[in-house]
Parts: C-alpha cells; sequence; structure tokens
C-alpha cells in the first residue's frame, strides 16, 4: 500500500478500519485529562470494560451459593478452565485438548521442562535465542544445573556482526552443529526486545530432525499473530496473558502440549489434583490417573477471579478474529515504520529500526535503537501522553495494538518526534 505522511489520509485508514470498533470495549489511561497513546500493549494489555461484569458475576456466586458455587455457579469454578479453552486452541492453531489456561509463564516453562528436558551424558545441550528474556534465561540455567550441567549447556544464537536479528538458516546451521549434543530448542516465538517474529514451523523441523524436544515461550506472541502449533508439530510451548490477551497484571497463564505426547506416561511430569482423570478427582484416590491432555500438566484448579478477566478478553479476541487482527496488525506497524523512516530523514534522528522490514518476521511491535538521548527523548514522549517502554540500554518500544490502537495514534506519536 502506498501511504502518505498526512493527518487526513491517516484518518481515512481509521474509517475504512473493520476493527476500529472495538477500541470502545477498552478503558484508554488518561494523561494530563486526555486520552493517552498508548503503545505498550506488548508489555500489559488494556483494561476490557467487560471485564468488571464478569468477575462480578463470579463474586455474586461466590455471595449467593459460596461453595456450592464450584458446581452450581452460571460458570461452575470447578470446569473454569474449560471455558477459555476453544479461544485459546483458535490463537495458537491447536486441538482443544492440547491446551489449558493455568499457573503462571515460567512456573509453567518450568514444568514444561520437567517433561521435555531429559538430559543425557552425550545429550544435554539448549539450544536459545540470543537475549531471551531473562526469566527463561534463569530457568533453562537452572534446570540444566539441576541436572548436574554448568552454564556450558546452554547455547545462545548470537546475530551477524552488525546485525541485531538472528537469521533463520543461521538458526538451521546452529543446530546442525550441535545435532549430536542437542536436548532441547526453546525460543520465543517473537524476540521481546527486537520484535522479530521466528519461523517456529522451520525451527521445529530442524530440532526434531537433529533428535530434540522443540519448545516455545509464546509471551510476544500470542494474541498478536496466528499460530499452527499443532501442524508445525511443536512440542510444547507456553504464554502469559497480561500482553496482548489483555487478561490483568499477572494473569493467568497457559499451555499447549502436542497430543502425541498425551497419552504417554513414561514422560515425566509434576503431578497435581487437577491434572488427575476429571471424572474421578473428588474419589480423592491415591494412586494418579492421568487426564491424557494438556491439563493433566495443571497442578491447582483455576484463579477464578483472574479467570474470569481472561475470559472477558478471550471473548473480544474471539469476535474480532486472529486473522482480522493480524491484517490490521501488518497495515499499522507498515505505517508507522513509513512514518518513522520519514521523521528520521526530516529530523536526522540517529535511531536504527531493530525488528525485521519484512512483515513476515515481525508481530506488531517495532523497536528503536537509539545512538545518543534515547531516555531524553522517551521522556520527551512520556510528557506528552505517550505510553510506550523503555529498555536499556537505549530502546523504545512501540506496539499498535489492533484491537485499540488506531491509525492516528500512530501518526501523532511520530509527530511528536
Amino acid at each position: 500500500m502506498h501511504f502518505e505522511n498526512s493527518l487526513s489520509f491517516t484518518q481515512q485508514l481509521d474509517k475504512q478500519d473493520s476493527l476500529s470498533h472495538f477500541r470502545d470495549r477498552f478503558f484508554i489511561p488518561k494523561v494530563n485529562g486526555k486520552d493517552s497513546i498508548y503503545l505498550c500493549g506488548n508489555s500489559l494489555g488494556l483494561q476490557p470494560k467487560s471485564a468488571m461484569e464478569h468477575i462480578d458475576v463470579e463474586l455474586d456466586d461466590w455471595a449467593k451459593l459460596g461453595v456450592e458455587g464450584h458446581v452450581h455457579g452460571k460458570n461452575p469454578w470447578l470446569y473454569y478452565h474449560h471455558f477459555t479453552q476453544d479461544a485459546l486452541a483458535k490463537l495458537v492453531g491447536a486441538n482443544k485438548n492440547e491446551v489449558v489456561a493455568m499457573g503462571s509463564l515460567t512456573n509453567n516453562l518450568h514444568l514444561l521442562m520437567v517433561s521435555f528436558y531429559r538430559p543425557t551424558k552425550e545429550r544435554y545441550k539448549i539450544l536459545i535465542e540470543n537475549r531471551p528474556f531473562p526469566s527463561n534465561q534463569y530457568a533453562v540455567t537452572s534446570q540444566a544445573k539441576f541436572h548436574g550441567f554448568d552454564e556450558s549447556a546452554i547455547i545462545e544464537m548470537q546475530p551477524r556482526e552488525g546485525e541485531y536479528t538472528l537469521r533463520t538458516e543461521d538458526i538451521l546451521a546452529k543446530i546442525e552443529e550441535h545435532k549430536n549434543e542437542l536436548a532441547l530448542v526453546i525460543f520465543g516465538g517473537v524476540h521481546f526486545y527486537t520484535g522479530q517474529l521466528f519461523d517456529m514451523k522451520t525451527i521445529t523441523e530442524a530440532a526434531h530432525n537433529a533428535g530434540a524436544n522443540c519448545g516455545f515461550d509464546l509471551a510476544h506472541a500470542m494474541g498478536n499473530i496466528p499460530m499452527q502449533l499443532h501442524n508445525w508439530n511443536v512440542d510444547f510451548a507456553c504464554w502469559c496473558s497480561y500482553k496482548y490477551l489483555n487478561s490483568g497484571p499477572g494473569g493467568v497463564a497457559g499451555i499447549f502440549v502436542h497430543e502425541k505426547h498425551h497419552k504417554n506416561d513414561s514422560l515425566p511430569r509434576f503431578n497435581g489434583w487437577w491434572g488427575h482423570n476429571e471424572k474421578d478427582r473428588f474419589k480423592m484416590e491415591a494412586t494418579y490417573e492421568s487426564m491424557h491432555t494438556a491439563e493433566s500438566w495443571q497442578m491447582s484448579n483455576a484463579p477464578v477471579f483472574a479467570m474470569a478477566i481472561h475470559k472477558a478478553s478471550l471473548e473480544i479476541i474471539d469476535e474480532a478474529g486472529i486473522d482480522n487482527m493480524r491484517k490490521k496488525s501488518l497495515q499499522l506497524t507498515a505505517f508507522l515504520e513509513f512514518l518513522l523512516t520519514e521523521k528520521r530523514k526530516e529530523k536526522n534522528l540517529q535511531f536504527d529500526i531493530l525488528t525485521p522490514s519484512n512483515e513476515n518476521e515481525r508481530g506488531c511491535q517495532i523497536s528503536l535503537s537509539f545512538k545518543e538521548n534515547g531516555k531524553q527523548i522517551f521522556d520527551k514522549l512520556t510528557k506528552a501522553g505517550v505510553i510506550a517502554d523503555w529498555r536499556e540500554p537505549g530502546v523504545i518500544r512501540i506496539a499498535p495494538v489492533p484491537l485499540y490502537n488506531s491509525f492516528e495514534d500512530v501518526w501523532q506519536f511520530v509527530n511528536l518526534f
């Protein structure tokens, strides 16, 4: 599409936007009494206006029914995790039995590595992307140490000299180089810092050809890009829900486990009550009987009030449709990139765009790396009503989210430089 750097053109894009009405379904934070330019959905998504209503339903049932809300509530609490499975399955491209909302991101990652990181003396290494999110670095390193290996078990990919992101061919070459030592390949679906979208299908194929398991942290991919985890044959994945899933700070996370693993009772896992066969769970028997679905990785019953917010947001996302969201997202980020490039020339701004220009290699985030004065520029934008994200040493992360950001948000943001 040919873009123009004008307010009239920008407003025309908003008029043509079939998702524009979803913006009214969210609370937009105020700055100086005006709606902010909120471009931080990659860190914390906005609150759905329906969230309170969903929580009120559960509070009302608790007040009226007490413990009986578990079976007689409007949304019986015993089965609350079922109410989000259809929507989650659509987002990751999975069968319903392969997903479940549960726990928190890093806890879930550890639980999954109990099953899928099974090192031997010969095959013990873990391949991760460069500069993974810190909790992932901590998790994989501690898992290696738990099994008696030191940090040399972790292979961290690095971009080529002078480049910011990883080339798929280099990832595949690294897998091939270490194919006899690899136990696990685990990447972020979208890199938190650069915004690079990895080729999960190709990476999974290469990992399996090397004899390793393959999983993904989808914290920055979930609700951002369409996926087909089942068809890509991904072994496992985990995600949080407070970014693009708009489910509140510390909101309940989730997992995917490919159904090929569900009936493998020899696969180690840490068992809990809610992973036991649902039909017999309340017989309180000592012998564990697995659900033989992704639910068997559950430890405990669902945190209902957090799940109520999760359910509220997923209903909106399901109504909008991830493919429609992706279509708008591609246009939003392309427009943002165009405007930034124009502004850089106009004002001779000294920044690089870390995020790949190829639309197939990014989600809705664009990361700007400033050679100088980055924090001063960020502070100036903040005072002007922009809510974005600063990451040391000099990066501003911008995420125009298709559900609630407009093209005018993007245009106004760039014109504040």
